[in-house]
């Protein structure tokens, strides 16, 4: 009799547990159910397939879908249907997952248009920043921008000191209106003309996330033929030093 009940309470030890279980498993199931039900949902379309840069709105259809997000996690500038931006083209490459967003898109005529030829020497270089590191987007082409770089990068925990290294650079394209990896952050494309040693410069501190641009003339006919200044330290060679 004593092994029976020993049996029978591992039974019933056994059967408690798996009711717990249960009861826990409906709880939890409900509480999320409780969370989503109020949760304000709204529609987005969201990337299915990578959409190459320079696509036609009009050949997105197959490659988005419309998704039910938590307002809270909605993209500035998400768009619900593709008529917004009809006729437009994107100005990135759509990722998969992302939110489409309207910033994303321009015109490809205008787009085309607002380009400044390379002066003779110099080559491009193109700067993702965040908008407020880039005169908050307002750039365009033939403008003069100053290019600082800040030592520490973005660490606000280190003594920070921005410094001029090119002067008058010369934008010759500007594409943007996206965002960085979280979704939430606008961002803006710059292409500058730049010679070599300023090039290593402006490279080096984008590597360290430092670089911040300054608008300091804008646009004239003329600002196509003029070099960008580099601020580059020289060393004059003198009759006495041979």
């Amino acid at each position: 009799m004593t092994t029976m009940r020993r049996v029978l309470a591992v039974l019933t030890a056994l059967a408690l547990a798996a009711f717990g279980a249960f009861v826990l498993i409906g709880y939890v199931r409900g509480a999320d159910a409780r969370a989503e039900a109020g949760a304000v949902l709204v529609p987005v379309l969201v990337v299915d397939e990578a959409v190459p840069a320079g696509t036609p709105v009009e050949e997105l259809a197959d490659r988005v879908s419309t998704a039910q997000v938590p307002q809270r996690l909605v993209a500035s500038g998400a768009l619900d249907e593709l008529t917004t931006v009809s006729g437009l083209s994107t100005t990135t490459e759509l990722l998969p997952g992302e939110q489409v967003v309207a910033g994303r898109f321009a015109d490809p005529t205008v787009q085309a248009a607002g380009e400044v030829s390379v002066p003779e020497g110099m080559q491009e270089v193109s700067l993702t920043l965040e908008s407020q590191r880039a005169v908050d987007g307002v750039l365009a082409a033939g403008d003069r921008v100053g290019v600082y770089v800040s030592d520490g990068g973005l660490d606000i925990t280190a003594a920070t000191v921005a410094s001029l290294a090119v002067d008058r650079a010369l934008v010759t394209r500007v594409t943007g209106g996206g965002t960085d990896l979280t979704g939430a952050v606008p961002t803006v494309t710059v292409t500058l003309a730049l010679t070599d040693a300023d090039a290593v410069q402006v490279i080096a501190g984008m590597a360290e996330d430092a670089v911040w641009l300054a608008l300091q003339e804008r646009a004239t006919s003329a600002d196509t033929s003029l070099t960008s200044t580099s601020l580059t330290s020289t060393t004059t060679t003198t009759g006495d030093d041979q």
